[in-house]
């Protein structure tokens, strides 16, 4: 991998109640979750969190998840994955950062998060709790692993929107 694409990767996993935020090491290599932000429609909190995560741990690209069916067509849940995304790179360029956000396919990765999960013997009410930082852990790792493989950062870059409703 070149060096011009050493750096933290974060991962989000965008829900309707939650979101779920993971991180890569530096040299993008393993995802490890980092917390699960409550959605703030009306606001942004969660999107101003994301916004300082990057600045704080200097990231240099953000993988949105967008969900699709499995034969790959698109609902109201990736019409809402990518109006997200915009606005997030939208509160980036606002605040002065020239970091990308990209968005990826994260087909069956809140499964295999709760598979993970159960596996770890985590119980299922307290699965509700992590499952999204979990699901954003999976559509990170995906997002790095082809990253290694192409040389070149996945998924689609995102323009910003400005927010409908912040």
């Amino acid at each position: 991998m070149p060096d011009e694409r050493r750096g933290v990767r974060l991962g989000v996993d965008v829900g309707a109640v939650r979101v779920g935020l993971a991180a890569s090491d530096p040299h993008g290599i393993l995802a490890t979750p980092v917390e699960t932000l409550r959605r703030d429609v009306s606001a942004g909190s969660d999107l101003d969190r994301i916004v300082r995560e990057v600045g704080e741990r200097e990231a240099i690209g953000v993988y949105v998840g967008l969900p699709r069916s499995l034969s790959g067509a698109e609902g109201r849940a990736a019409g809402l994955a990518r109006e997200y995304a915009g606005q997030l790179a939208a509160r980036l360029r606002a605040a002065g950062s020239s970091v990308p956000v990209r968005l990826v396919d994260e087909r069956l990765s809140t499964v295999a998060a709760h598979r993970s999960l159960r596996d770890a013997g985590v119980a299922g009410r307290k699965q509700r709790a992590v499952v999204d930082q979990a699901a954003a852990v999976v559509l990170l790792q995906a997002a790095l692993d082809a990253e290694r493989t192409a040389g070149a950062a996945a998924g689609e870059q995102v323009d910003p929107v400005p927010s409908s409703g912040a």
